[in-house]
């Protein structure tokens, strides 16, 4: 119960994440956004640091690989922030779906991982599920498809280094330094015509800053009591819940195709997640 209810608050900032950013399009810079994020969670981190009296959780000595990480994170924010102001918001997140596919396939090209029968039907399962949403044969690959398959292949990158990161740093320092090295990055792209957002955008722009934060530690406590296959399966229902979102505040259509391709990666996500219970603990610790 405690599970789902910590996966709850996961999907809820997921979803205020993206209708605070599709709210914000167009009105504001992305790379201004993007710093006014960083800076926010740094300044939030630091005296999270402070409070429980951990402060050297602030050095690290793999910067190498934290600069590696946040210049992909970077990008996929940025493709996200795009994506969010082009496409459905049930197409986004569907697409976003498409991380650990994406991770698969990384991981046999650049880091030698062996890919076993369960792993390529997990993988053939997901490119099918992406073909139904995207429809290639329909309109091609639109330009909002590719700049949220773009951001996704950035997210898986993110992932793999994340991985790397965590057996040797703890969480809030990854976060930490994702801040760090993020909000010189957006200050510096956002160039000099840097404007303040109006008062009534501050709102919108203060739950894009928290609500990523807030997520991915819902769904770390998450995994700490509950398989990561449950979670998965939790973690889907953010797509259903953003379409109706979509059509009730956007007039967005409710595309079953979405929903569709969508149930398919969830099945190969599963597919790709399903160890015995013997494993399935040693994945979890590793993740997290």
């Amino acid at each position: 119960m405690r599970a789902i209810l910590w996966m709850s608050g996961a999907i809820f900032s997921f979803c205020l994440m993206a209708i605070s950013a599709r709210e914000l399009d167009g009105l504001i810079d992305k790379f201004e956004l993007l710093a006014i994020r960083s800076m926010v969670g740094l300044v939030l981190l630091v005296i999270i640091m402070n409070v429980i009296k951990r402060p050297r959780l602030m050095f690290t000595q793999r910067t190498k690989t934290h600069v590696w990480r946040n210049l992909f994170h970077f990008v996929g924010q940025f493709s996200w922030l795009v994506g969010i102001g082009i496409l459905p918001l049930a197409e986004v997140f569907a697409i976003e779906f498409t991380v650990p596919l994406w991770v698969l396939i990384i991981a046999a090209i650049f880091l030698g991982e062996r890919i076993t029968g369960r792993k390529l039907a997990a993988v053939a399962l997901g490119l099918l599920g992406v073909a139904i949403i995207v429809k290639p044969g329909v309109e091609i690959l639109d330009s909002g498809a590719i700049i949220m398959l773009i951001a996704a292949l950035c997210f898986a990158f993110t992932f793999i280094f994340n991985k790397s990161l965590l057996r040797t740093e703890h969480p809030l320092t990854v976060v930490f330094y994702m801040t760090l090295i993020q909000l010189p990055l957006g200050a510096l792209m956002a160039g000099a015509d840097w404007t303040m957002p109006e008062p009534w955008m501050w709102p919108w722009v203060m739950a894009v800053a928290l609500t990523g934060l807030a997520a991915h530690y819902c769904i770390s406590k998450s995994m700490q009591l509950a398989d990561v296959s449950v979670v998965i399966s939790l973690d889907f229902l953010r797509l259903p819940i953003i379409a109706i979102i979509g059509v009730l505040m956007y007039g967005e259509p409710f595309d079953v195709a979405v929903i569709a391709g969508g149930a398919l990666m969830l099945v190969a996500n599963l597919i790709n997640h399903w160890h015995p219970k013997k494993d399935l603990d040693a994945d979890i610790k590793t993740m997290l």
